[in-house]
């Protein structure tokens, strides 16, 4: 595979400031550096409920190792720092024959492949980011991995997928945080290659920020341009009422408007929501989307769709799918069991439109059980459990096959700074 170092001058000037500085500004630097090592097991299973395809069904045990290295910052008006990455996945069961997808599957997107097909045996990336600060805001050139609502890498694998560019954070005033940033390239979560954006596209641009209104109250906007492809308006309120003791409701309302540029293919409106009742150990939600337009929801190459109807398997984002959510969950600490907490939630979508007509439906349900150890030997290891359903009826297109699927993701963080 292809791999392709940092083409960031700016990057390598920075890390070399970084260093080039005095004993007692070096010993700032590094009094204030955090490293840990996250290992990360987990176990795919994936029944695909299409009888008589040449794959019905997909497995793979890994081992993921993610090194995170985060600097201080040097002393000074301008302080500088770098931040290293390093991921390792390692294949411990699986075969050609079980990582393909049925038809319309799309794979299970876990181990890169072979050009036979088969999974690799293990794959690897390093990323470097220099950064630099001034007051209250700060500059990263290098391995991203942005968490906005008009890009978010992917973390649903064993390793989380990357982008490469640039992002810069101000919060000088009290409450509003701003960003703007070019990512350049991207790495999937399945990959241990950098790559530019497919269909010539130089860059994804972003721009924007969000303001605390009050304690209770957050308000954002962001716009993003993705080339020559689209350009999107995003808008979003998020507000939490406490209604008596023990008793919160939280509104999350989040608004789109993607306009294709070159592609013709017109505008698409996004407007999706999530009410969630907190009582006690108890969270009761529902949720709602309504999508249209003449194209569907614009999203660049690596990212998930910032949507509250986001799930395991799908993203609920097809052309003109409206969509409701229930959801429930509850945690254990009630029933004096600290650490253990339960989620399970319904996704219905609907008047999908599809090359088998514009009636489609999608659903899907997930159940989750996970466990975080509390003793003092044991203590941050992580067990989740996690049960899919997703069943399409005349739904065509990416990701429309039946299927259920189980996953066991064994985690823990070992500190080492």
């Amino acid at each position: 595979m292809t791999r392709k170092a940092p083409s960031l001058p700016l990057l390598s000037c920075m890390l070399a400031g970084s260093w080039i500085v005095s004993d007692n500004a070096l010993a700032a630097l590094l009094d204030d550096s955090k490293a840990n090592l996250e290992l990360r097991n987990m176990y795919l299973n994936r029944d695909y409920r299409e009888p008589g395809t040449a794959t019905s069904y997909g497995e793979v045990w890994a081992q993921g190792f993610i090194a995170r290295l985060e600097s201080g910052y040097s002393e000074g008006t301008v302080g500088f720092g770098a931040d290293v990455i390093g991921m390792l996945g390692v294949r411990l069961d699986s075969g050609k024959g079980r990582v393909n997808g049925a038809s319309g599957g799309g794979g299970i997107g876990m181990l890169p492949l072979e050009s036979d097909g088969s999974p690799v045996d293990d794959y690897s990336e390093l990323g470097v980011t220099a950064k630099a600060r001034i007051s209250k805001s700060t500059l990263h050139l290098g391995t991203l991995q942005p968490m906005l609502p008009v890009v978010q890498y992917n973390y649903t694998r064993l390793l989380p997928g990357t982008y490469s560019g640039g992002l810069l954070t101000a919060q000088e005033i009290e409450g509003l945080t701003l960003h703007a940033g070019r990512l350049t390239e991207y790495n999937l979560r399945d990959q241990s290659h950098r790559q530019d954006f497919p269909n010539d596209i130089d860059s994804f641009d972003l721009l924007g920020g969000s303001y605390a209104v009050n304690p209770q109250l957050t308000a954002s906007y962001y716009y993003g341009r993705y080339d020559n492809t689209y350009k999107q308006h995003f808008a979003g309120l998020v507000h939490n009422l406490p209604l008596a003791e023990g008793l919160n409701l939280r509104s999350d309302l989040r608004y789109f408007q993607t306009d294709y540029d070159a592609s013709g293919v017109g505008r698409n409106h996004f407007l999706n929501g999530m009410f969630t009742l907190s009582a006690g150990a108890h969270k009761f939600a529902a949720g709602f989307q309504r999508m249209s337009g003449e194209s569907v929801l614009g999203v660049i190459t690596g990212s998930d769709p910032y949507s509250t109807n986001l799930s395991t398997y799908w993203t609920f984002n097809r052309q003109n799918e409206d969509a409701w959510q229930l959801r429930y969950d509850y945690d254990f600490v009630g029933l004096g069991i600290p650490g253990l907490t339960f989620m399970t939630r319904y996704i219905s979508g609907y008047d999908i439109e599809s090359s088998a007509g514009n009636n489609g439906k999608e659903w899907e349900r997930n159940s989750d059980l996970v466990y975080t150890f509390q003793d003092s030997t044991l203590k941050g290891l992580r067990v989740h459990l996690r049960n899919v359903t997703y069943r399409a009826g005349q739904v065509t297109g990416p990701g429309a096959v039946d299927i259920d699927e189980n996953r066991v993701i064994v985690s823990y963080t070992l500190p080492l700074l």
